[in-house]
């Protein structure tokens, strides 16, 4: 106490005006790389979950139309391995896109469960075993099923981070903004403080004569 005694009043209020422009500098700070981050989540939603699903989606009905191919009845063999061969063509087309996405280690190790089915199919198309084929076809949608809830695991993940980072935001704005009413209320204190020390008179001693 007896420390701060010995500093006017201004000095005072020009450190409490200091610490203040400093915690608003590091929320400032702070809220740009919430912001930041809360971009980045979005932008996983939208290229690494929402875009993946569709994916999925692709991979879930060419899977549908190789099995329902490989089932019926009054189809050649022929037209059957053309039909099932276009079709995992296309599914092909899609492994990259989907490959190129960032992908957790779980949701590798299913893709890879899911490449090797397409991979058996290709091979009892080769052989021309359609029940086998069939049965390939639904252990390959039951991976991609899985897929599908780590996907929206995944997105929920993103969305709780970056609804925890707005909320983060919310709250540092909040504070700034009491500061700043605090930084006003010095800057206005100062300002009469010194309009009151200009107002006041020292009276003239008085005269000897």
């Amino acid at each position: 106490m007896k420390d701060l005694k010995k500093y006017s009043n201004k000095t005072k209020a020009a450190f409490i005006l200091l610490i203040v422009m400093l915690v608003i500098l590091l929320g400032n700070f702070n809220t740009l790389q919430n912001s930041k981050n809360v971009n980045e989540n979005i932008n996983a939603i939208y290229k690494d979950r929402l875009v993946v699903a569709h994916y999925i989606f692709q991979y879930y009905k060419q899977l549908h139309f190789i099995k329902t191919e490989a089932e019926k009845p009054d189809l050649s063999d022929t037209s059957k391995k053309n039909e099932i061969i276009r079709t995992l063509n296309s599914i092909h087309d899609i492994d990259n896109l989907y490959a190129q996405t960032v992908l957790t280690n779980k949701e590798k190790q299913y893709f890879d469960a899911f490449l090797n089915s397409c991979r058996e199919i290709n091979k009892q198309v080769l052989n021309k075993n359609w029940n086998k084929i069939a049965v390939s076809s639904d252990e390959a949608m039951k991976t991609l099923e899985a897929l599908s809830q780590i996907q929206i695991q995944e997105g929920k993940a993103k969305l709780a981070g970056a609804n925890t980072m707005y909320s983060k935001n919310n709250s540092l704005g909040q504070l700034q903004i009491a500061l700043l009413i605090i930084l006003g209320g010095i800057t206005f204190y100062l300002l009469i403080l010194k309009k009151i020390k200009r107002s006041i008179k020292i009276p003239e001693p008085p005269s000897l004569n």
